[in-house]
């Protein structure tokens, strides 16, 4: 379709007949994602402030079915790339987010634990280094003021903010760590998210990145499921894999959408853990 058509259509959305609208966003939809800039563009220069409103919710909707596909695509061909994982979480918020810019900005955490880091020393050693690097020099911590505000699970936000839930701070430390080549991996247990160190000859340790790092072993996970009530399982003592962190991410997500009585996001959200759970959107949260 010719830019002089697509003009003709937008156009057609300041009309007061509600079946022309209705048809006119239809015929915008089945142009598909493509279109989206085009629409950008006419979002700016359009004056007319309901033309652009009905321009916004067009633009949402494209943007949406295109993290749809780009979840399942990580989904099945991506997983090894947490971040790339947590970027398109964040992207529903942020649509102009650059994965290239949250790369950057992991980098500089990695270079500056990099400086202090110990490769031949003890693992629990390791741990401290990196403990005082994310949370006493560069200021990580939780956000224990605003525990279900949604940018807790943006990690453009957390890296922003450097204030996080359970499991943004663990993604974060885990993908600095697994730079440095130590064997930490995230760990699914009920109303928190650890990580735990596991190297090739399977001698095992705990860390809890909500609490600056603190490091703790099996048997207080056992006292912690023992407190809650219910029957330990495998996965809460052994690691999971990144697609269960963004399913859990999608999941706090939801949560918090909620919790803040923003109940269409929330929908939306249950939308994209649908994507990538086969149905399944059950969790430990």
């Amino acid at each position: 379709m010719k830019d002089s058509e697509l003009k003709a259509l937008v156009s057609l959305l300041d009309d007061e007949d509600g079946g022309i609208i209705s048809h006119v966003e239809d015929k915008i939809k089945s142009l598909g994602q493509e279109i989206i800039p085009f629409l950008e563009t006419e979002w700016e220069s359009n004056l007319n402030p309901l033309v652009q409103s009905r321009i916004e919710d067009l633009i949402h909707v494209l943007q949406f079915e295109l993290l749809q596909d780009r979840l399942v695509e990580w989904l099945d061909n991506e997983q090894d790339d947490l971040l790339k994982g947590l970027w398109l979480v964040a992207t529903y918020q942020y649509p102009d987010l650059e994965y290239i810019k949250l790369k950057q900005d992991l980098e500089q955490i990695y270079y500056e634990a990099w400086l202090e880091f110990k490769p031949d020393a003890h693992p629990f050693d390791q741990v401290k280094i990196l403990n005082s690097v994310l949370f006493s020099k560069l200021k990580f911590g939780a956000n224990t003021k605003n525990f279900h505000s949604p940018s807790n699970s943006m990690i453009n936000q957390v890296l922003e903010s450097k204030k996080g839930n359970p499991i943004s701070l663990c993604a974060v430390y885990m993908l600095v760590a697994q730079k440095l080549k130590m064997p930490i991996h995230g760990v699914n247990l009920p109303n928190l998210f650890i990580l735990t160190h596991i190297d090739d000859t399977h001698q095992q340790f705990y860390i809890n990145a909500f609490n600056r790092g603190l490091i703790f072993s099996k048997d207080d996970i056992d006292n912690y499921v023992a407190e809650l009530r219910i029957n330990p399982q495998e996965s809460f003592f052994q690691p999971c894999d990144n697609a269960e962190i963004i399913r859990r991410t999608l999941r706090n997500l939801m949560n918090s959408f909620d919790k803040i009585g923003d109940h269409n996001k929330c929908e939306e959200v249950k939308t994209l853990l649908h994507c990538i759970s086969n149905g399944d959107i059950s969790g430990l949260d």
